[in-house]
């Protein structure tokens, strides 16, 4: 009966059609069943997730609260430790300590008949950077609502039409053209699809920086699961279901919803080494993946960007919506991990589908031998800029020869203007990205050009010039290590005295392990962050030896420099590179047009 209710009210009020299962998550499905509770008169108060007040999956319950009761009172305690850097140091203290990373807020629903109207939001934020105690002395000053109004506290919010409360769209941003539109077929957009990566549900298991390891793991994770399938469908008369009935050992194999089924149905599976391919996994780290159907939970669409690794395609990786992390993009010519970005979606240069018997058209194409190429690889290439979006572009330039490739570019280079990311914040934290044509063609030559430079960069990551950083190795010349003395099991950085006093790490030094330490490290190449922290930090993150709790596997990223580069260094040479690959894309970055739309 709850559930049929917040169907009903927070579901049914809502603009968007996934996300669904979040709206019944225990604190949401508390307020809906105390809503109903306190009747036509009376106040519902909770201490809760502060979720609600921002997620996009959310909307729904928002305009249902609004439209509910007469006055609304939020104390937004902030405390969201699911963010990084500056943004988790700005949310302060988590209230409740380590019993809860999430933001947290105290809500008072009022109902009063005699209210001449609703739409009453107050809304008070407590403030950044404050410890749990400073916080919990600032609650208990106020003691009431009535504190928040005596210190002139609170905010007045006026929803907008999309349901949002705080960080309120700019409506400017439905003039531009959409990167592309699952929900109206109909609509003009720039791309044809685009989609999310891959999401597996059994990272430890299917990802792995050695080739070898992967395919000896995997392969005994198919032959476990055959034998529960042959040991379920032996024992008749077995009772127990397939959950209880299948070994917990969590060494063997991680079961999920769809595997499980599978044994109840019998399903045996033939361990597929072909299926073994690259992938990147975090920024600028890859790593082999098992890109098998059974065992991924979903591939998305990316077998039709992606298909195999010997067919050429690039896709701009961007940060999905609903998450707290601020908008970034990557270029990728690789499978992605979903968590790549967080919640990300990749826009595909090319799609590719499989090669019939027919003779294939190649239709009008800019590059017919690469098109033949894929051709004789067993698969049909089509462009992935829509024609729409083509001449979209063509009538903003007329004179101009454009090709959908430039576009593509031109798109990557404006996804990273800072002018557009700052004015359009709050519409790519909910929505994806619309791209506006500039005024000059001037400056879409600029963005386009800068795109292709920064693709280069993001992409060839492993080849650039490596930063010449001072190498710090004892007294022996580096040409004398070992490559024992590469193997590196977790970079860090050294701990300094700010002028607070306070101990924090030293930016410009990497204790790389215990023979070298990389020093003179530029600050400002920390200044390119993707994906919630600096590309240096993710080298430094994950070029390391890491055991799985549950499974005890153990990934070392050495074996990807020994297996796969050929090159003991590879993680240290990775480091200074990725150095320059962050200072060459703040150069280009700084170098964009202003945004003159």
């Amino acid at each position: 009966m709850l559930d049929a209710r917040i169907t009903d009210t927070y579901i049914r009020s809502s603009i968007r059609s996934d996300g669904k299962s979040k709206a019944y998550d225990s604190y949401i499905r508390a307020i809906r069943w105390a809503s109903d509770r306190v009747g036509e008169s009376g106040i519902v108060g909770f201490v809760t997730n502060a979720g609600f007040l921002e997620a996009n999956t959310a909307d729904g319950l928002r305009k249902c609260l609004a439209e509910e009761f007469s006055s609304i009172y939020v104390f937004h305690l902030r405390g969201n430790q699911r963010t990084q850097g500056e943004l988790s140091r700005k949310e302060g203290g988590k209230i409740f300590g380590s019993g809860s990373r999430a933001p947290i807020a105290i809500t008072l629903l009022v109902k009063n008949p005699q209210a001449k109207n609703h739409d009453n939001i107050y809304w008070h934020d407590i403030g950044d950077y404050l410890t749990r105690e400073q916080k919990l002395e600032k609650i208990g000053g106020f003691v009431s609502v009535e504190g928040i109004a005596q210190a002139d506290g609170w905010q007045t919010i006026v929803p907008d039409d999309h349901g949002d409360w705080l960080s309120q769209r700019d409506d400017t941003f439905n003039q531009f053209i959409n990167v592309g539109d699952k929900k109206d077929r109909n609509s003009i957009t720039l791309f044809q699809t685009y989609s999310m990566g891959v999401k597996t549900n059994r990272d430890d298991w299917v990802f792995s920086s050695s080739f070898q390891k992967l395919s000896s793991r995997t392969e005994r994770m198919v032959g476990f699961y055959n034998s529960e399938v042959v040991r379920y469908l032996t024992d008749k008369g077995n009772s127990k279901s397939v959950v209880d009935f299948v070994s917990d050992d969590k060494s063997k194999i991680k079961w999920t919803s769809d595997l499980l089924n599978d044994v109840e149905k019998g399903k045996e599976y033939v361990f597929e080494r072909d299926d073994i391919c690259p992938a990147l996994r975090r920024p600028f780290f890859k790593q082999y993946l098992y890109k098998n159907k059974a065992f991924n939970w979903t591939r998305h669409l990316m077998d039709s960007f992606f298909p195999t690794p010997a067919i050429d395609n690039k896709s701009i990786y961007i940060t999905g919506t609903g998450t707290a992390k601020e908008f970034t993009v990557m270029m990728t010519d690789t499978l992605p991990d979903f968590q790549l970005l967080a919640n990300g979606q990749a826009l595909p240069l090319y799609l590719y589908e499989k090669a019939g018997d027919d003779t294939i058209d190649f239709g009008d194409t800019s590059d017919l031998f690469a098109e033949k190429a894929a051709c004789e690889k067993g698969y049909t290439r089509k462009d992935g800029i829509t024609d729409e979006g083509l001449h979209h572009f063509q009538e903003a330039y007329p004179g101009e020869q454009l090709a959908k490739e430039d576009i593509f570019y031109y798109v990557y280079g404006l996804l990273h203007s800072p002018d557009y990311r700052e004015r359009y914040a709050d519409n790519l934290s909910k929505e994806l990205p619309r791209i506006p044509c500039v005024k000059t063609a001037k400056d879409f030559w600029h963005f386009s050009n800068a795109g292709r430079e920064l693709a280069d960069l993001h992409i060839n990551y492993e080849t650039v010039e490596p930063y010449s950083a001072t190498l710090d190795i004892g007294k022996r010349k580096l040409a004398e290590l070992e490559a024992k003395d590469f193997y590196v099991t977790k970079m860090k950085h050294p701990k300094v005295k700010n002028d607070e006093g306070k101990s924090v790490n030293d930016l410009s030094t990497v204790i790389y392990n215990h023979a070298i330490t990389v020093g003179e490290i530029p600050v400002e190449a920390y200044d390119y962050v993707v994906n919630g922290k600096p590309a240096i930090e993710w080298v430094v993150e994950r070029q390391c030896v890491k055991t799985d709790k549950d499974s005890g596997i153990v990934n070392d990223a050495n074996d990807w420099a020994i297996e796969t580069m050929k090159n003991p260094k590879y993680p240290l040479e990775l480091l200074l590179r990725v150095i320059t690959v962050s200072l060459e894309t703040n150069r280009v970055v700084i170098g964009l047009p202003k945004l003159d739309i």
